[in-house]
């Protein structure tokens, strides 16, 4: 039996297929309950009316989005935070930005250490003719 405590509650729990607590769990159903409930009623709300009206914070608003509890068809206002700089998107983790970042930045990390692997053949090449020109002159 694997013991945890809940992220959320701390409490100690028997772990199963959740990472949290079975108290917890029931809360988080609460919660998206009534983000639901506030959808159908408002369908142009954005997520800081919806956290707003509801007390559910963005971050769980925002989970309920990625575990796809909550549809981006049905609400067309609705957008959540860029995970790097808190731009609001409304697919992916990422927003176009940050996502052409860190795929520039890859790149750039990836051409200095062929860079550094390399053997530089120039350098090698110059110090083998200095030291033949060094046993031609004599």
């Amino acid at each position: 039996m694997n013991l945890d405590n809940c992220p959320r509650c701390g409490k100690l729990f028997a772990k199963n297929f959740r990472d949290v607590c079975p108290v917890c769990i029931r809360d988080i159903d609460k919660e998206y309950q009534l983000c639901a409930d506030y959808l159908r009623e408002h369908k142009g709300a954005i997520i800081s009316e919806l956290s707003d009206q509801t007390g559910v914070s963005i971050k769980q608003i925002t989970k309920f989005i990625r575990e796809g509890r909550i549809s981006m068809v049905n609400a067309p206002n609705m957008s959540y935070p860029c995970e790097s700089c808190g731009t609001l998107i409304r697919e992916n983790h990422l927003c176009d930005n940050c996502r052409t970042r860190l795929v520039k930045d890859a790149r750039r990390m990836a051409q200095d250490e062929t860079r550094k692997t390399e053997p530089n053949n120039s350098k090698s090449i110059d110090v083998a003719y200095r030291g033949l020109n060094q046993y031609k002159d004599r």
